[in-house]
């Protein structure tokens, strides 16, 4: 099965830059899309960005456009979010996740997840 570990979340001032990453194990990585989720206390988990598995194909939710970039390096088997301009409203869990689709943006089309990783954006 595929392994997927998140790092790179902590605690940053309004404004300011954060860059997560995600390394997969267990699999043929440039298989696989890879997808950021990020779920805030008490809300349902929303998407953030996906890669397809050669990197052609990239989605970003209109909440983040402009703001952050997805991007993946499969010689390391590890995905980027580049973060800018965060927000209180960016402040939530953040996961990767993997999928055998295409590029997808739904929750259920990922099999695969890793366990999160905190980004907390202070005032």
């Amino acid at each position: 099965q595929v392994q997927l570990v998140e790092f790179g979340g902590g605690l940053v001032q309004a404004g300011g830059s954060l860059r997560l990453s995600c390394t997969a194990s267990g699999g043929t990585f440039s298989s696989y899309a890879l997808g950021w989720f990020r779920q805030a206390p008490g809300k349902e988990r929303e998407f953030v960005s996906v890669i397809s598995g050669r990197g052609s194909n990239t989605y970003y939710a209109d909440s983040v456009k402009g703001r952050f970039t997805i991007f993946r390096d499969n010689a390391k088997n590890t995905v980027y979010l580049q973060m800018n301009s965060l927000t209180s409203e960016d402040t939530a869990v953040y996961s990767c996740a993997a999928s055998i689709w295409n590029a997808p943006r739904l929750a259920y089309e990922y099999r695969y997840w890793g366990q999160g990783t905190q980004v907390t954006v202070s005032s």
